[in-house]
């Protein structure tokens, strides 16, 4: 009965505890599972990666090597379509109005400051997983945006990476395995603002332009 109980709680965790536990036990599927989210630059899950690897349920270098090869990856991609497609992908739907603005702003962006724009355009949301297209529409080499992207690649993952370390190693200090509800409300909390803070960022690279 006890390992039926234990059995249920892994497929269906209830707790972060049993969620890691889950998480590690599928490491691989994880870390695929990463690398395309990190294709488009996916803040939160990042930086709950890192949050996750800090109670060892990943390794902290693996997720921040996938991170950085699905950053890099997904914007090679998005530039090959921008240069050779321009801004045809776009269509004229009502539906794609906020993808256009966000294409515009990075485009306006990347023409004035465009080192800039490739080394912070993973953080603000709403430009961080169109950005890749304005360059590709740009005037800006191959060269020159493969050599900044993977730069810019790996600090973004760096950093979100280990900002989400941090914060386990934090809040591991004022919580005990027995407060695993306390852990969750402040990691949601962690991950709340987080996304604030992208969105404010957004907002000040629209007045920018």
């Amino acid at each position: 009965m006890t390992s039926l109980r234990t059995g249920a709680r892994l497929l269906f965790p209830s707790d972060l505890t049993s969620f890691f536990e889950l998480i590690r036990q599928h490491g691989n599927t994880v870390y695929s599972l990463m690398f395309a989210y990190a294709s488009s630059h996916s803040l939160l899950l990042t930086l709950f990666a890192g949050y996750a690897s800090h109670s060892g349920a990943l390794s902290f270098g693996t997720v921040i090597a996938v991170c950085w090869i699905g950053s890099f990856a997904g914007d090679v991609i998005r530039f090959w379509i921008g240069r050779r497609y321009g801004t045809r992908w776009l269509g004229s739907s009502a539906s794609t109005s906020r993808i256009t603005r966000a294409v515009q702003t990075a485009a306006r962006l990347a023409d004035r400051h465009y080192i800039w724009m490739i080394l912070l355009h993973r953080y603000p949301h709403g430009i961080r997983g169109v950005a890749g297209f304005a360059y590709g529409m740009s005037r800006l080499p191959w060269s020159t945006f493969l050599a900044l992207n993977f730069v810019a690649a790996g600090l973004w993952s760096c950093v979100t990476v280990s900002a989400g370390y941090a914060f386990g190693h934090v809040s591991e200090k004022v919580m005990s395995d027995a407060s695993s509800g306390l852990g969750l409300v402040m990691l949601v909390l962690f991950l709340g603002a987080s996304w604030l803070v992208s969105k404010k960022l957004e907002r000040v690279a629209e007045r920018a332009t």
